[in-house]
């Protein structure tokens, strides 16, 4: 086999942020380098003590059924900080095992609590001079909420989303020489997903069974389906004539059915419903607006593709969801909601007077700004790069087209380059 470059990628399913940048990452790998990176995702906190993989646990339940206590917990999570100063404490084994069997030449933490500690460890086992460490951190802004774990000074880089993020991280100690802004780290397919007004609208109607040019509000949910469907429902019934609605339940199997059986029972409302979606990039696309939580993903997205937001905050705000949340409401206004009521003060604002919504929208797409994620993975592989002591050769992206191919139909979806 050729030599290839080995990055293994620390993550946990705390909500699903942190694993989709794994992912992310990791199908970037490929498309700009094929078979000479070889990338290794680890689930290092459910996989390496019973202790980790029980707080993942704890994490995940009170994220669907007490938002509120999160605040309680983030502070315990704290600790860790203390805990891992200097070296791995729980689940040092089986970290090490990965480390001497994988030997990666740069190991990437895209998760706040595999920082630090991790990063010494990595060197100590494997050597200085033979690995390198990073870290992307997906936070939109600093304060109460962003953990303190994210910070480990002796980084080769550090890599955030947004400069108010960035400075944040080095007031807490990163050096300012390795501190980069990247934006945005996404799946490569979804940077090639377009939808003009046009293909929008066939896209609603051929695809999702709606109406061409219906107001469309997208109710969405993480992967753990922590949601408050019915409520918002109800409060869009009073508008069923002027508006439709896409809900997705998430992993929530007992949401989907009781949201199947209301649909059959409110004819009135256009409603297109789905469970877990691998298409969460076209339904933000399609949607007018998004109800969601403060999930840097669904947010990131949101803002990529110009899909205003209207924050979930039913049970309180989790403190990593408040970096979010600020950083929107400081940006462009942005509301949330605590109850249905408020939810339907919003509506019925913009049902009766358009002119608020679009006010609304474009303060939202002020915030929009350029970030090229092939500079990003660049910046990491680089990394491993000079760790191992040689240089993949790049591919181009989107892939050139090939000529042969017949030309592309009248697809809602306009998609540049061939598949990944």
């Amino acid at each position: 086999m050729p030599r290839q470059l080995r990055i293994l990628v620390l993550t946990s399913s705390t909500g699903g942020g942190h694993d989709a940048r794994a992912k992310a990452f990791a199908e970037w790998c490929f498309a700009l380098y094929r078979h000479q990176v070889d990338v290794r995702i680890e689930q290092m906190l459910e996989k390496s003590s019973v202790v980790n993989r029980t707080g993942v646990n704890i994490y995940n339940w009170i994220q669907v059924k007490l938002p509120f206590l999160h605040n309680g917990f983030y502070a315990f999570v704290e600790l860790l900080s203390f805990l891992n100063r200097r070296s791995v404490s729980l689940g040092r084994g089986y970290y090490r095992d990965v480390l001497t069997e994988y030997k990666p030449h740069l190991v990437l933490s895209v998760h706040d609590c595999l920082n630090r500690g991790y990063f010494q460890f990595a060197r100590q086992v494997l050597g200085a001079d033979k690995v390198r460490c990073a870290t992307y951190c997906g936070e939109f802004s600093g304060g109460w909420g962003y953990s303190r774990n994210w910070i480990e000074p002796t980084v080769d880089l550090y890599i955030s989303r947004t400069p108010t993020a960035r400075d944040f991280a080095v007031k807490c100690g990163i050096p300012t020489e390795r501190a980069l802004v990247r934006g945005h780290l996404m799946r490569p397919s979804a940077t090639k997903v377009h939808m003009n007004a046009a293909q929008r609208a066939r896209y609603r109607v051929k695809k999702l069974g709606l109406h061409a040019d219906r107001f469309t509000v997208f109710l969405a949910t993480g992967s753990n389906g922590a949601n408050n469907h019915l409520v918002l429902l109800e409060a869009l019934r009073q508008h069923a004539d002027k508006l439709q609605v896409i809900v997705i339940c998430g992993r929530n199997q007992e949401c989907y059915n009781m949201l199947a059986h209301w649909r059959t029972q409110h004819a009135d409302l256009p409603l297109y419903l789905e469970g877990y979606t691998d298409i969460m990039h076209e339904l933000v696309i399609a949607s007018d607006v998004i109800v969601t939580r403060g999930g840097t993903t669904t947010c990131a997205k949101s803002l990529h593709v110009g899909c205003p937001i209207i924050f979930n905050a039913f049970g309180g705000i989790m403190p990593q969801e408040k970096l979010t949340w600020k950083f929107f409401r400081n940006g462009a206004g942005s509301q949330k909601i605590e109850s249905g009521d408020d939810f339907a003060k919003i509506i019925d604002q913009w049902m009766a007077n358009p002119k608020t919504y679009t006010r609304y929208r474009d303060d939202f797409l002020s915030l929009q700004y350029p970030d090229d994620q092939t500079e990003l993975i660049g910046d990491l592989v680089g990394l491993a790069e000079a760790a191992a002591g040689w240089q993949a050769e790049r591919q181009s992206f989107p892939p050139a087209k090939d000529k042969s191919k017949p030309a592309p139909t009248d697809d809602p979806i306009v998609d540049d380059g061939a598949s990944i």
